[in-house]
């Protein structure tokens, strides 16, 4: 999801959004989503042209929240409810759905998955969960454990190190200072046509079919952040 700033994202959403007569704040955002081509054994083409729609209306749902954050009180706001906590809670709510599923989107679907040991990735999963086999096992935990949401392998910048974890729906268990490099959609909406109530058989096919030449390029800005962070 690329964010558009200041004077080209407020022209997108006048025009989009027909809010030639309000007044537009600089801070206004517009998404603007990007197209997948997913070819994969383990999911029907039906399961994944729904799964794309559904983003698309996350990021429409993004926009339009972006524009109204631009016109929404402030000077009326509250803890218990107010329009603009509304609006903030919506704004992460599908900001983090849209990223979410383009992080997904990007590291499935490679019927020809393979990773080597001399990779990045293996390298920084061995190290920091004992064993690669280690990291698989502690991932499918995790995803097993969700309520409604997503498994994450992710540098947290303030250990140093990759860890697991699940967030929630998609705002819900979010660590601070989380670098994702590994995402894998556990909603049910992702698997339950192919594959009814058994989300661990979805869960392993989407693991088989991990696209590592994505993922590796993720490990690496995940070390080139740590640089900047030790300031190397």
């Amino acid at each position: 999801m690329e964010i558009l700033l200041n004077k080209e994202a407020k022209k997108i959403i006048k025009d989009t959004l027909g809010l030639n007569k309000k007044k537009m704040l600089s801070e206004a955002l517009v998404a603007q989503e990007k197209t997948f081509d997913i070819k994969t054994d383990f999911l029907s083409e039906t399961s994944v042209k729904n799964h794309i729609e559904l983003y698309q209306d996350y990021i429409k749902k993004f926009n339009e929240i972006s524009a109204k954050l631009d016109t929404v009180d402030i000077s009326n706001v509250n803890s218990s409810h107010s329009d603009y906590r509304s609006i903030k809670n919506d704004e992460t709510f599908n900001m983090n759905a849209s990223y979410l599923h383009e992080l997904y989107f990007s590291n499935i679907g490679d019927n020809a998955s393979s990773i080597t040991m001399d990779s990045l990735s293996y390298m920084r999963l061995n190290r920091d969960f004992g064993t690669f086999d280690d990291w698989q096992k502690d991932f499918m935990a995790s995803a097993n454990s969700s309520r409604c949401g997503w498994a994450v392998t992710y540098l947290n910048i303030y250990t140093q190190a990759y860890a697991n974890c699940f967030i929630d729906l998609h705002s819900l268990n979010v660590p601070v200072g989380m670098y994702p490099v590994i995402v894998i959609d556990m909603w049910q909406h992702a698997y339950y046509k192919d594959y009814l109530k058994n989300a661990s058989t979805y869960l392993t096919a989407m693991m088989k079919q991990l696209r590592w030449s994505v993922i590796e390029k993720r490990f690496e800005k995940a070390d080139k952040l740590l640089e900047i962070v030790r300031g190397v």
